[in-house]
């Protein structure tokens, strides 16, 4: 399960310091991302696609976003 953390200058909400984790898990056709603040429990949201493989291509196109704004792996 890919987990990323963000601390910085958030430029997307105008804010001066964010400290923000966002992860993925792929289940078959089914991708999970729970994303929030440092230290919280944060939000869950479920997204089922049509088979593996687009789910495994979601997977890659997102992590690409996350690590294009700065999100770092942990």
């Amino acid at each position: 399960m890919p987990y990323f953390e963000f601390i910085g200058e958030d430029k997307s909400r105008k804010s001066e310091h964010a400290e923000k984790f966002w992860e993925v898990t792929q289940d078959g056709a089914s991708v999970t991302v729970r994303f929030g603040k440092l230290g919280t429990d944060g939000q869950t949201k479920i997204k089922d696609l049509g088979s593996p493989a687009e789910a495994e291509a979601e997977v890659a196109k997102l992590i690409k976003e996350k690590t294009k704004k700065g999100y770092i792996e942990k």
